[in-house]
């Protein structure tokens, strides 16, 4: 069976209440080793360890403040988030970046949080995960400040065209592969092709972003495979290839070690108080 990582997933979230071990089990069902949970905000976290517990050696956290959830009060929230540091073992900052998409109202502040993000992310040698909606040039200009340092991460679920492709590998980034380069009516297929297999990691951003033959349906990890096999597809080669290269590029770019093993009860469930 082939092995694939899905680098951007919320499994924690309500979405996946009613059956997220069936959801886990059709993952592993599909090949799928690792699942990568960026984090939204601080009342995400406790959702998120919970899950990380339960599903020891699949699901692998990050710490992050989502760019929707910046606010004029960010800072507070920032540092209660990252007070967490120590505590859980990340493998990524994120995600962070710009969204200008649903609300420009604290683009400012957006930015600054961006900043205290890749400030981390250099402090503590971590991958930074960057999501980016009608931001590209306010994250370059921004990620122009750190060129010639150690930072590295993922434009997950990229979505630009050829100019922004060859600006987010220039900076030292990979390219996060989802749903989108199963779309139709997408261009994001065509400039993903111009990068090479190495530059790629694959990702859900499950409950959204499902790919054909599923969008407009609640996304999950299983559903990589039709990612990976309209990946190939785009690059000539067989599933099997895709899979393997840009699982290795997770690995590296995670600093993973994938010890599968079989799901674990949560300490609430343990005490009885049942799962989220």
């Amino acid at each position: 069976m082939i092995e694939l990582i899905d680098t951007h997933s919320h499994l924690y979230l309500p979405q996946f209440s009613d059956d997220r071990d069936e959801v886990v089990g059709r993952a592993a069902k599909a090949g799928v080793s690792a699942i990568l949970l960026p984090n939204i905000n601080n009342g995400s976290l406790p959702q998120m360890r919970d899950v990380v517990n339960r599903y020891k050696g699949i699901c692998m956290p990050m710490l992050g403040l989502h760019p929707t959830s910046v606010n004029e009060r960010f800072e507070e929230e920032f540092e209660e988030i990252f007070k967490q540091r120590d505590n859980i073992p990340i493998v990524a900052i994120g995600e962070t970046g710009i969204d200008l998409y649903w609300d420009k109202t604290h683009i400012d502040k957006q930015k600054e949080s961006f900043k205290r993000h890749i400030e981390i992310s250099l402090d503590m040698d971590l991958p930074l995960v960057v999501h980016a909606r009608d931001s590209f040039e306010e994250i370059f200009a921004v990620l122009d400040h750190y060129k010639g340092s150690r930072l590295r991460g993922v434009f997950h679920a990229f979505s630009g065209g050829p100019h922004e492709l060859e600006r987010v590998l220039g900076a030292g980034f990979m390219v996060g592969a989802g749903g989108m380069i199963t779309f139709k009516n997408s261009d994001v297929a065509s400039t993903i092709g111009r990068a090479s297999l190495a530059e790629i990691v694959l990702e859900t951003d499950s409950p959204y972003l499902a790919p054909d033959p599923y969008r407009g349906k609640r996304n999950e990890s299983s559903w990589l495979t039709v990612i990976n096999r309209r990946l190939a597809e785009i690059f000539g080669v067989d599933e099997e290839t895709s899979a393997k290269e840009t699982s290795a590029n997770a690995k590296a770019l995670f600093g993973m070690e994938i010890v599968p093993c079989k799901a674990e009860k949560s300490n609430h469930e343990q005490n009885g108080e049942g799962g989220r």
